[in-house]
């Protein structure tokens, strides 16, 4: 099981680049769909608060792997 669990762990800041990366895409894809669906202001306070959890969602990882890497030293 560990061996498993070690294949989800984000060890690396490039690693956490990545995953903030896929995720931003996922995010402005959504956020593109939400300004079609929801014209006007609605919308694109929605596509906001998507590229705006991706900003925290990716400050959130950074961090974790600076502390992960202190705590292991």
């Amino acid at each position: 099981m560990e061996r498993i669990k070690r294949l989800f762990t984000i060890k690396t800041k490039f690693e956490a680049f990545l995953v903030i990366y896929a995720l931003a895409l996922g995010a402005t894809e959504r956020g593109a769909v939400y300004m079609h669906q929801y014209p006007g202001f609605g919308g694109q306070l929605l596509a906001l608060a998507c590229t705006g959890a991706v900003f925290m969602a990716g400050g959130k990882m950074l961090d974790a792997v600076d502390m992960q890497r202190a705590l292991s030293r």
